[in-house]
């Protein structure tokens, strides 16, 4: 029997008007991604790789093709069923930390637990926030903390509610190189123990490295996939590097 693909695109395209013209960002994608994968999307800027995130999300809708989250369709729906389906089963990292600014490290990790009706939310928050090295900074606010604590409140708040797919958006952007090496090795170790399939965009091949697969984009096209290392590989180098943030 196979397995359903976690996420899937089939014939997925998106054009933009330009100039009076039609701008092919995404031109006929076909991408499956198993239950529990770590995948990074990679290449220059202007590949589309922003794009296939947005798409694959349900934060954009195609020009053409379709997208499916657990074998249904997504890119159909209404903004509130899509919405819902996030809520339920999306989780995402970006690079810009996006943590409310007037709540505690403790109250950004709760806040979608409790929307998404996860139960004992506090446990939950708590036991996350301590397995980034945060147990003794949950009260703090988001400015008395540096780029890499912010983005390790990032990681807890996105895995809490225990996604189904967790979309990480150039998570060490805007990170200096040792800070982001410790932030890639509480990813994938949150990505291990967690068991969520993991999509990574990135244009660095460093960070892409060792996900399992690593899809070239190239003018809005496949250019080649490339099979790496396990997840575990990413723990590891990351963790050679010494480095905490």
């Amino acid at each position: 029997m196979i397995a359903v693909p976690r996420l899937e695109c089939r014939r997925l395209a998106k054009r933009l008007p330009s100039g009076g013209q039609q701008l092919t960002v995404l031109a006929g994608i076909d991408l499956a991604i198993a239950p529990g994968e770590f995948c990074a999307i990679l290449g220059p800027s202007g590949s589309g790789k922003s794009t296939l995130l947005g798409l694959l999300a349900g934060l954009d809708r195609p020009s053409d093709g379709e997208v499916l989250l657990d074998g249904e369709r997504i890119d159909n729906k209404s903004e509130d069923q899509l919405s819902l389906l996030r809520r339920a089963k999306v989780g995402f990292v970006f690079q810009s930390f996006q943590l409310l600014g007037n709540l505690t490290a403790l109250e950004n990790v709760l806040l979608p637990l409790e929307l998404a009706g996860v139960g004992s939310p506090r446990a939950r928050a708590q036991e996350l926030l301590a397995q980034v090295g945060l147990g003794e900074r949950t009260h703090h606010y988001p400015s008395q903390l540096s780029g890499g604590e912010q983005q390790r409140v990032a990681l807890a708040r996105a895995f809490g509610p225990r996604p189904s797919v967790l979309f990480a958006d150039e998570p060490t952007g805007n990170l200096d190189a040792a800070t982001g090496a410790r932030v890639l090795e509480l990813l994938g170790e949150l990505h291990q123990r967690e068991h969520t399939t993991l999509v990574l965009v990135t244009h660095d091949p460093h960070v892409a490295r060792h996900a399992e697969r690593r899809i070239h984009l190239r003018a809005g096209a496949i250019e080649r996939i490339e099979k790496g290392a396990a997840a575990d590989g990413l723990v590891a180098s990351a963790g050679e590097q010494g480095a905490s943030a």
